[in-house]
């Protein structure tokens, strides 16, 4: 009886730890780390291109495949793995505050009641012993980075924390998400020792940016009544549903033409173009199946093409840095 209860006790605390978890990844999203951190890879593969010399963060692999004599420099494995950890610790980071900051908005809309900190399955305790636990994964990691990001850390932090508020200002909001995850493509560049005075990261974080503002646009119509209602800016409740699904779209070509140019001074391949040729149809898929008179699928744009279009534009480079 006393095993069988014991048992009982601990199948019932696995069962809250499992619970407790899958409420912290729902709060984080931890699925869209697949948004911003193909762009973190990139730069540091194009980062290891134009670094000056193998290093712990770059090193020279010889390709069965390549011509006899010539190495490509690649990020090391150790950069990968620290660049991913410091990438899914700050944005983690990120949806703390922003959940935190949200909470009384998050709780007055039917589509976001339910997330875990305006339905109070989270305690305040809890939810701030995460924010320090993925703050200090982040730390810790950008400490095995190339010596800048030692200086540079706060950046993207700083970023993250003001985002939430700017929806309360402005609906230029979604440029400021776009900034936050335009700094993955220049971070990944900066994680393997590549000097940042080259424009080629700078470009291809600007890309990033306004692919991820004319996304968020689409995203932000679903709320379009309520952030009327409750004074929340955005590009649909500020300018019109129609007025901001065309802003998208120029957003949406300026991106293409970015990761052209970005692509063209990294010194970038045809594998790279063919990425972007993909990216701009799957693009073009995007803006064609949401509509002012129909958003239904809001949520396969947002969601599946987004994550799409961040692999396949991923595979294009690194298929272009392993075929150089």
């Amino acid at each position: 009886m006393r095993c069988g209860a014991s048992s009982g006790l601990a199948e019932r605390a696995q069962n809250k730890v499992a619970e407790k978890t899958r409420t912290f990844l729902e709060l984080v999203k931890f699925e869209h780390s697949i948004f911003a951190l193909p762009y973190a890879y990139i730069g540091a593969l194009y980062g290891a291109a134009a670094a000056t010399a193998a290093s712990d963060w770059v090193h020279l692999a010889r390709l069965p495949w390549s011509p006899q004599g010539t190495a490509v420099s690649l990020p090391s494995w150790g950069a990968i793995l620290w660049i991913t950890v410091a990438m899914v610790g700050a944005r983690s980071f990120a949806f703390v505050v922003n959940r935190a900051a949200d909470a009384e908005i998050d709780a007055r809309n039917p589509r976001t009641a339910g997330r875990a900190i305006p339905a109070g399955r989270i305690r305040r305790w809890e939810l701030w012993t995460f924010a320090v636990a993925v703050l200090v994964a982040y730390l810790a990691a950008v400490w095995q980075l190339a010596p800048i990001t030692h200086w540079l850390w706060p950046v993207p932090l700083v970023a993250f924390v003001v985002y939430p508020y700017t929806k309360r200002f402005t609906w230029l909001c979604h440029y400021w998400l776009g900034l936050c995850l335009g700094l993955a493509p220049v971070g990944g560049w900066a994680a393997v020792g590549a000097p940042l005075a080259d424009p080629a990261p700078w470009v291809l974080g600007a890309a990033v940016l306004l692919w991820t503002a004319g996304f968020d646009i689409i995203y932000a119509t679903q709320d379009y009544e309520c952030d009327v209602r409750d004074g929340v800016h955005s590009a649909p409740a500020d300018l019109g549903i129609v007025r901001a699904l065309r802003q998208t779209r120029t957003d949406h070509v300026l991106t293409v033409m970015l990761l052209v140019t970005g692509g063209y001074l990294a010194g970038a391949g045809a594998w790279w173009y063919v990425g972007v040729l993909v990216a701009a149809m799957l693009l073009a898929y995007e803006n064609a199946i949401v509509r002012a008179d129909d958003l239904t699928r809001v949520n396969a744009a947002f969601f599946t093409v987004n994550g799409v279009i961040a692999i396949v534009v991923f595979a294009g480079a690194l298929m272009d840095r392993l075929w150089s």
